[in-house]
């Protein structure tokens, strides 16, 4: 996997003062994804670690369909308080892009759940991968976590270190978000 580094800078946020630093994934056709760390200085020996996937409709539009937004803020709240690092994937829409991501929106508007939308669309349920977040904790050279997430999946997929603790992420669903949030639950396993 061929990968560059930038430098770290400082990143001051309403939630703190974090550090930041980017990593530019080279993928196929010689496109580029450029992913996050964000993270607290020092790192303890064993941090809070949250592997977030990009949302930006509810990252940066605070989008009530879904329960990204409240999620990140959760995370950089804890990892403020208590050390640790996000890392933020570019994989928007569980990894089927934006423009699919608003179509699938569009789909579960006329009564597909989240699912049954990607699968209307041609693809899995959840397209992401992790590979990524082996490289990023390995540059750190962190061997052992607390994993900050509901979705088995991100247990089961990142490798490379010790996932000494399972942290639950805890929001309040709203009301366009429970049909959203029971998906997640009953077909993807999500801890909810």
């Amino acid at each position: 996997m061929n990968v560059e580094i930038s430098d770290i800078a400082n990143l001051p946020t309403r939630f703190g003062t974090f550090k930041i630093q980017a990593f530019k994934e080279r993928v196929e056709s010689g496109c580029f994804k450029e992913h996050l760390a964000i993270f607290t200085d020092p790192l303890p020996e064993t941090p809070i670690v949250r592997v977030h996937s990009e949302c930006l409709t509810g990252d940066a539009f605070g989008s009530k369909k879904c329960d990204c937004g409240e999620q990140l803020e959760f995370a950089l709240h804890m990892i403020q308080s208590q050390g640790g690092m996000v890392i933020y994937l570019r994989q928007e829409g569980r990894n089927i892009g934006l423009f699919n991501k608003v179509n699938a929106y569009a789909l579960q508007e006329k009564g597909f759940d989240t699912v049954a939308a990607n699968h209307q669309l041609g693809f899995s349920a959840d397209e992401r991968t992790y590979e990524m977040v082996e490289k990023i904790l390995a540059h750190y050279g962190i061997k052992k976590i607390r994993l900050l997430t509901n979705n088995p999946k991100k247990i089961e997929s990142v490798e490379g270190v010790q996932i000494v603790e399972r942290l639950p992420i805890v929001v309040e669903s709203n009301p366009h978000n429970e049909a959203y949030l029971e998906t997640k639950k009953s077909k993807m396993g999500h801890l909810l």
